[in-house]
């Protein structure tokens, strides 16, 4: 049995994703076996009632893999939180389940978070090697681009609106309240857990395997709403001056919908 400083519980989220769960079981563990890692899978599934629990239930006896489905209850952050709480270890990795995060990469993150005290650990495609696949259309470029100048004054990292972290569990449990607004746990956990000491992995960041992105307008509101509470929390006495700059970033997404035609780059 591995102690808990020393595996790790990997969480990944789902919501209508059983096309992609397989191969990201599989591409997982044989990254975690390669290179000799003890890890549970934690799957927080959001009642998607597409063959996940059919197909989960199938691997439990080769994989060392748990599936939680919640009922009534719905969001990527909350089904990260529920996962962190069920998790038997204590470094704590995320990852979507669309294949667009490379889970072979989870060894590099886990070992940059044993090194020199680090407290948070991000992949991301700013940096380095790091890149985005060619196929990315334009307007989800421009939308990356934008929403990341947004959050780096909370977040001094290359890519603080990735999804493909590492964290101890002590940065969880000891961060103030945890109320994250949309889905972008990584970056509420960052603010909220006082991370000082993060390191960056770079990753290639690849075109969703097979499914539709959750992505909707309505979620990016969500998301400059999250923004809004966490510069209130780090900043609160330029809150006016925040406040103005998201009526303006709202104001954008709107006309971005509206403007940016579905062009993808070749």
């Amino acid at each position: 049995m591995p102690s808990a400083s020393s595996a790790a519980s990997i969480i990944v989220p789902t919501y209508q994703e059983v096309a992609n769960l397989g191969m990201l079981v599989e591409r997982l563990f044989a990254a975690l076996s390669a290179a000799g890692i003890e890890a549970e899978l934690i799957l927080v599934d959001d009642d998607s009632q597409d063959g996940t629990e059919e197909l989960i239930e199938s691997m439990k006896g080769r994989y060392p893999v748990r599936l939680i489905v919640r009922k009534g209850q719905r969001g990527l952050a909350s089904a990260v939180l529920s996962g962190f709480a069920a998790a038997r270890y204590d470094r704590l990795v995320v990852l979507d389940a669309d294949l667009q995060h490379p889970p072979e990469l989870i060894p590099e993150l886990l070992r940059c978070l044993n090194r020199n005290d680090c407290d948070f650990v991000i992949g991301t495609r700013y940096a380095g090697s790091g890149g985005i696949v060619d196929e990315w259309p334009i307007r989800r470029r421009i939308s990356s681009w934008i929403a990341t100048l947004l959050a780096r004054p909370l977040a001094p990292l290359s890519d603080p609106m990735s999804g493909f972290f590492a964290l101890h569990r002590r940065t969880w449990a000891e961060a103030a309240r945890v109320d994250p607004i949309g889905y972008k746990i990584g970056l509420e956990l960052y603010v909220k857990g006082g991370c000082r000491r993060p390191a960056e992995v770079p990753i290639r960041f690849e075109a969703r395997s097979a499914g539709k992105s959750k992505l909707t307008v309505a979620e990016q509101l969500r998301f400059l709403r999250h923004l809004f509470a966490l510069y209130r929390y780090r900043y609160p006495r330029i809150s006016l001056f925040v406040g103005l700059v998201f009526v303006a970033a709202i104001l954008f997404s709107f006309l971005r919908k509206w403007s940016f035609p579905s062009v993808r780059l070749r």
